[in-house]
């Protein structure tokens, strides 16, 4: 099949650092090319594929010291992948709604993945407008405000097989991992951590929106003996930091539409102690890979539970459940469901998560 794929422009395909959306694309781009598929991959010119690139603009947006506006180049690269629509057999994109009404008009069919959370009021009417467009939710929480919505399928994101290798050493100290926002509950990571006594080191991005949030709220909890700040981290250094940690903590306080980061420590054998919030309880196989709590209270006595899980049954999920491989041979099903080629529908993502206990007492 002839696909484009359309990113974001925010962070480059792969990102250096931070950049859930943007590492997604990249890893469906790449398994798709191995795949034999020919894929055309609209990003920013310092963005490294296997596949066609059309470069949008010269460097990803965030880092960028020369663009001022993400909006013009981002409707540039709207122009540019509509005007060419007719060389692709099915458009993939992974900008939310913006490019919802040039593809209505468009015969080229495009297939959007919404990568964000839907439980906003304002996205009703927007969606109600198109429901006849095809959509990819990543999980099944993620979906639950539009039900009546064009789904397709639910594709659970995956990450190559071999990013990450498992260590399988219980480490004596904590992790979380992903942007500073109220919404990713890094005080409470920190305070769940005061509580049990035990170091927690942060791999965190800085967003210029949260500047604020991090200086009057985050910035005060670092200044103690037990909390280390490292920054921002590469795939290689996440490698040791997953790898080593005791537990990713994951105490978000928002639905997650997904949570990378998660399936980053199982494939490194790292169990996740994770919030009953969005796709949390589709991820983590409570009792098995981690525990799934409602409390900073229960988040904080599962702290002391994790040295019974086996660490290799992390790997296991990870392998059996959200690989990129996996990942890339759902999307082609369902490009072969839109196209209408036969033998193509798509299998659910597997959810081993499904009657497992609940998390009421650890």
């Amino acid at each position: 099949m002839k696909i484009a794929q359309v990113a974001p422009l925010w962070e480059s395909v792969p990102p250096v650092l931070y950049g859930g959306t943007e590492r997604i694309v990249s890893f469906i781009t790449e398994e798709l090319v191995r795949q034999g598929h020919e894929v055309t991959l609209f990003a920013s010119g310092d963005s490294t594929t296997r596949a066609r690139l059309m470069p949008m603009c010269g460097e990803a947006l965030r880092p960028s010291k020369v663009v001022m506006n993400y909006e013009a180049p981002l409707t540039a690269m709207i122009e540019k992948v509509f005007g060419s629509a007719a060389e692709y057999d099915l458009i993939h994109s992974h900008l939310e709604f913006i490019p919802f009404p040039l593809a209505k008009r468009c015969r080229t069919p495009m297939l959007t993945t919404l990568h964000a959370r839907l439980d906003q009021p304002e996205l009703i009417p927007v969606f109600r407008k198109f429901a006849d467009l095809p959509l990819v939710s990543v999980s099944e929480a993620q979906r639950e405000p539009l039900p009546w919505a064009n789904w397709q399928a639910t594709i659970h994101p995956g990450i190559p097989h071999s990013l990450y290798t498992p260590q399988y050493n219980q480490g004596q100290y904590l992790v979380f991992l992903g942007r500073v926002a109220p919404e990713k509950g890094l005080d409470r990571a920190i305070e769940i951590a005061k509580r049990v006594e035990m170091p927690i080191r942060i791999g965190a991005k800085i967003d210029a929106q949260h500047a604020e949030y991090y200086k009057s709220v985050i910035e005060p909890l670092l200044d103690h003996p037990l909390v280390e700040f490292v920054g921002e981290v590469t795939d290689l250094e996440k490698d040791d930091l997953l790898g080593d940690a005791y537990a990713l903590l994951a105490p978000y306080a928002w639905p997650e539409p997904f949570g990378l980061a998660i399936i980053e420590a199982l494939a490194c054998g790292t169990p996740v102690i994770g919030s009953r919030r969005g796709a949390i309880p589709e991820i983590i196989e409570h009792g098995v890979t981690g525990f799934v709590c409602d409390t900073l209270d229960e988040m904080t006595q599962a702290i002391r539970h994790v040295s019974l899980l086996e660490r290799t049954r992390c790997r296991q999920a990870f392998e059996t459940r959200f690989t990129a491989e996996r990942m890339a041979q759902e999307y082609v099903a369902v490009y072969g469901q839109i196209l209408g080629l036969p033998d193509k529908a798509p299998q659910p993502s597997s959810d081993l998560a499904s009657g497992l206990p609940a998390a009421g007492q650890i």
